[in-house]
C-alpha cells in the first residue's frame, strides 16, 4: 500500500480586511497617543499601520494620506467591514479609521481619548482597501 499526501486547504479563507476588523477592535481602550503605532499606544494611522502593516504584514505606509494614496479606492457604496475610511479636508486625509459596518468606524480619535467605536460623524470621507 503506497502512502497518500494529503494537503490541507481552509474551508474558508478569512479575508485580508476581516482580519484587520478583528485585530483593530482587540486595540479597543488603548490610549492615543501622537506618533503612536502600537501595541500600547496609538495614533490614527498609527493603529491601521500596526494592524495592516505590523501585524498583517500588507504594505501600508505610516500616515494617512500616504495610506490612502497607497489602498484600492472603493466607492462608498461597496465599502466593506474592514475596509478603511479617510476623512478628507482640501484633497487630503486627515484622519482614518477601520469601518466596522453600519455607519462606524474604529479609530484613535485625539489625545485624551482611547480607541474606540464611533459613528460617522462626516460625509467628508473615502474608502480604501488594502491591497
Amino acid at each position: 500500500m503506497s502512502a497518500v499526501t494529503v494537503h490541507a486547504t481552509p474551508a474558508y479563507a478569512v479575508p485580508l480586511r476581516t482580519q484587520g476588523l478583528r485585530l483593530t477592535a482587540a486595540q479597543v481602550g488603548k490610549w492615543y497617543r501622537w506618533g503612536g503605532a502600537g501595541p500600547t499606544y496609538f495614533d490614527c494611522s498609527g493603529l491601521v499601520y500596526y494592524v495592516f502593516h505590523t501585524r498583517l504584514h500588507q504594505y501600508l505606509p505610516r500616515t494617512a494620506n500616504a495610506q490612502r494614496l497607497a489602498t484600492i479606492r472603493i466607492a462608498k457604496a461597496n465599502i466593506l467591514p474592514g475596509d478603511l475610511i479617510f476623512f478628507m479636508s482640501g484633497g487630503r486625509a486627515y484622519h482614518v479609521g477601520v469601518y466596522a459596518g453600519s455607519g462606524k468606524v474604529w479609530h484613535a480619535p485625539r489625545p485624551g481619548q482611547r480607541v474606540q467605536l464611533s459613528r460617522l460623524w462626516t460625509t467628508a470621507w473615502v474608502a480604501g482597501r488594502v491591497r
